[in-house]
């Protein structure tokens, strides 16, 4: 390994904490090529990460070969937001790019901020109806 290829090594927490089992994670759901867990240092009251098991560096560096994994990586997401917001009436959803996303591999967040009905409303009112 060069010098210049082990600060992402060391900084992909998916590959070598979580994924392995290294890392004491809270596990939400699993399949074969995806994992959901509650983030480890959580910036909302739920906040939950999906990781394809495969290393992705971002959604942008995805490759030609990762559509299905792309595809089942969102499944999860779904499934996750889906009880996220059937739990707490909402959903928020993010990925990060350049020197937003702090560990290179593709990461989803599925979170719920912490407001309140009103609060949501207040800041995105009913624009669809």
């Amino acid at each position: 390994m060069t010098s210049a290829a082990a600060p992402t090594a060391l900084s992909d927490f998916y590959c070598h904490q979580a994924i392995p089992g290294l890392a004491d994670i809270d596990v939400v759901t699993e399949t074969d090529r995806v994992l959901a867990f509650h983030h480890t240092r959580p910036a909302y009251p739920v906040h939950i990460v999906v990781v394809p098991k495969e290393h992705v560096p971002s959604l942008v560096d995805l490759g030609d070969d990762n559509a299905d994994l792309l595809l089942e990586v969102m499944e999860v997401v779904r499934e996750v937001a889906g009880k996220v917001r059937a739990e707490h009436g909402a959903a928020s959803i993010t990925t990060n790019e350049g020197l937003y996303q702090e560990s290179k591999h593709m990461h989803w967040h599925v979170c719920h901020r912490g407001e309140n009905e009103q609060e949501i409303l207040a800041a995105y009112g009913h624009h669809d109806g």
